[in-house]
């Protein structure tokens, strides 16, 4: 029986695997935390949900997820705001060549 777990150990460190960690639900104040941290921005109600579903079984990837969220909102609205700010350019520019 030691032989394989000797076996088993050499193995794990030739091919490098790391020890899988064990998801930890996140306790009631990390839950008011993660629904604190989403409700800064307006988000969908599924979304809160979702993420809180998420937290009852594993709370760094319910942190993760409205991480991921968070900057997908952030990456859309800056590409907004610089359209937005290229177009009223091309505007004030427009009227500066007709005046």
């Amino acid at each position: 029986m030691t032989d394989t777990t000797m076996l088993d150990n050499r193995i794990n460190k030739q091919i490098k695997f790391e020890p899988l960690e064990a998801t930890v639900a996140a306790t009631e104040e990390e839950s008011v935390i993660l629904a604190e941290k989403l409700t800064q921005v307006a988000i969908p109600l599924e979304v809160l949900l979702q993420a809180l579903s998420i937290a009852k079984y594993d709370k760094s990837a319910a942190f993760q997820y409205a991480d991921n969220y968070l900057n997908k909102i952030r990456n859309k609205e800056w590409m907004f705001r610089k359209s937005l700010s290229a177009a009223k350019k091309r505007i004030f520019e427009k009227k500066l060549g007709n005046s």
